[in-house]
């Protein structure tokens, strides 16, 4: 009988082992899953030239657009397709921190910059991650 309660141990210890190592598998992949943080115009920031900063760039979902720019001069406003045409808001609000984090979500993501005049000047960017 005490050979049956010490093979009963054995499994036990062997699924305690088996159940931390599958944890740490795990923890690892949302490490590795975990999204790109980007600098939306590089150093330079958010402005009249990031329009092209996309270019050659592959986004993903869970990816980070990080907008720095100067909020006495600008701001940021995630908007619709139809809103990022017109150079609308669309009724949504603008971020105004000067430091701005946006998580991307599958599909088109689309930013202006709502100060009078500065989208229609170029001040916008559409990103679509896969």
């Amino acid at each position: 009988m005490a050979q049956g309660r010490g093979s009963a141990r054995a499994v036990n210890k062997n699924l305690v082992v088996g159940s931390l190592l599958l944890l740490l598998c795990i923890l690892h992949c949302v490490g590795v899953v975990q999204g790109a943080t980007y600098i939306v115009g590089g150093r330079q920031g958010w402005g009249f030239q990031t329009k092209s900063w996309t270019a050659g760039k592959r986004f993903r979902a869970g990816d980070a657009l990080v907008f720095n720019y100067s909020p006495s001069a600008h701001n940021l406003v995630v908007v619709s397709p139809g809103a990022y045409r017109s150079c609308t808001t669309g009724g949504a609000r603008p971020f105004t921190s000067g430091s701005d984090k946006v998580t991307l979500k599958k599909g088109a993501n689309y930013f202006i910059c709502s100060i009078v005049g500065h989208c229609a000047a170029g001040m916008k960017i559409a990103v679509t991650a896969a």
